[in-house]
């Protein structure tokens, strides 16, 4: 028999609006970089690397190939050759349902003939409607050479469409940006000085101005330390944490990446780490003023990091990251964060790197969510405590995005009224 709970918490899910915080995605303004189509959907990284177990063609003989033999290869090494199981195939799938399309019935020269009728304009609202999307947080990094002329230019921009500055050059590899940012106008040098440190505040206050960004964000390799006499921890502390403070933007760690562990697979052959959560506890302690949104890419770091959220109300644990976003694991790490945490905090952001992705993301997300916090609320009502239709729209509304806007907007208080 269905369970009338289930159906209560998932019709309410499903029918909340969410703001997706983190993607890869960009303004439609930008043109060619906002990525759609069966043949993006192919060649997404999480693809690759699983084809690459499964294709018959080497894989410099797959790098050497246009997009469209790309995502051949991998179509038939996924899709015809064996059964499309993982949770990356499977999104392929759940996205050309949602839009009409049946797959069985479909080869691929006839899905790229759908695609391609499409109107780019009215694809996006479908997009957004069926995903039931309020809003899409990108990914923006000045120091981008395709991206950043975008910026130059000006363009008109897409509410729908928010920033996050993206600060990874300046961060894990100093020597190189630094010698960037001097042909850029900026009066910096190899050494951290307090002119350098200022002249980074400024170059961040330039670009968290001219892209209106929600927030600031960085990727972080295992090896992250802090306190630490490095060039990483230097610029956190004297030019990205005093510039979060300074211009109301929380500062997001994405921790536990292994960069290019293969590079033969290039951006499919990055890798995870253990983070060292004792850094991120230092943070949190020693700045209380900042506000830190944290990730992490290691299923083993997820109860540790549970458990400083617990501690510091200036961390925010948000989304179930990269290979941790699977069903088994979202489920796992969503369950931990509502036992210890109640509602504060975020639990899913899309990752994704092309439009049509959100489709799947948030539909797989949205379907577990309502799973757990059904069983949440029925421990509850055994309890003695009966939730209201009104109760979860609340809590679903808070998780989807709005405790996460709540958090972003304590950051924009003055420390001395907080």
């Amino acid at each position: 028999m269905a369970d009338p709970l289930l159906a209560r918490v998932s019709r309410i899910v499903q029918a909340t609006p969410v703001h997706d915080i983190h993607t890869h995605l960009y303004d439609p303004a930008q043109g060619e970089l906002l990525l759609w189509g069966i043949d993006e959907l192919l060649v997404y990284h999480y693809l690759v690397s699983e084809a690459s177990r499964q294709m018959e063609v080497p894989i410099e003989r797959f790098w050497n190939a246009s997009k469209q033999e790309q995502a051949e290869f991998v179509w038939k090494a996924l899709f015809v050759d064996h059964s499309p199981v993982s949770e990356a195939c499977r999104g392929v799938i759940t996205t050309l349902n949602l839009l009409g399309i049946e797959p069985r019935k479909h080869d691929l020269e006839s899905l790229r003939g759908w695609y391609a009728a499409q109107n780019p304009d009215r694809f996006i609202d479908r997009v957004m409607q069926t995903a039931n999307l309020a809003s899409i947080c990108m990914t923006n990094s000045p120091f981008d050479p395709v991206e950043r002329p975008t910026w130059d230019r000006g363009f008109t921009r897409d509410p729908r469409f928010v920033a996050a500055l993206r600060i990874d050059p300046l961060l894990v590899a100093w020597p190189e940006t630094a010698g960037w940012l001097r042909e850029q106008g900026c009066a910096v040098t190899r050494e951290l000085t307090a002119q350098t440190l200022g002249e980074v505040r400024r170059f961040l206050a330039d670009w968290t101005a001219r892209i209106d960004s929600r927030y600031c964000m960085v990727s972080l390799p295992p090896s992250f330390a802090w306190p630490a006499d490095t060039d990483i921890a230097r610029l956190i502390e004297g030019a990205v944490l005093p510039h979060c403070r300074d211009h109301g933007q929380a500062f997001a760690l994405m921790m536990g990446v292994q960069r290019a562990v293969n590079p033969r697979l290039r951006m499919a052959g990055d890798g995870v780490g253990l983070a060292n959560l004792t850094a991120l506890q230092a943070l949190c302690a020693a700045h209380p003023d900042n506000r830190f949104l944290v990730t992490c890419l290691a299923r083993e770091n997820q109860h540790e990091l549970v458990v400083l959220a617990r501690k510091f109300p200036n961390l925010h644990p948000f989304g179930c990251w990269w290979f941790t976003n699977t069903p088994q694991l979202i489920r796992e790490i969503t369950t931990m964060r509502l036992e210890l945490l109640g509602t504060s905090f975020t639990p899913q952001h899309s990752d994704a790197r092309v439009l049509d992705q959100v489709l799947y993301k948030w539909h797989h997300s949205r379907s577990i969510l309502a799973e757990v916090l059904t069983d949440k609320y029925a421990a509850a009502a055994a309890a003695g405590w009966e939730v209201t239709d009104a109760e979860i729209q609340r809590d679903a509304a808070e998780l989807l995005g709005g405790g996460f806007e709540r958090f972003l907007a304590g950051a924009r208080i003055p420390a001395e009224r907080r």
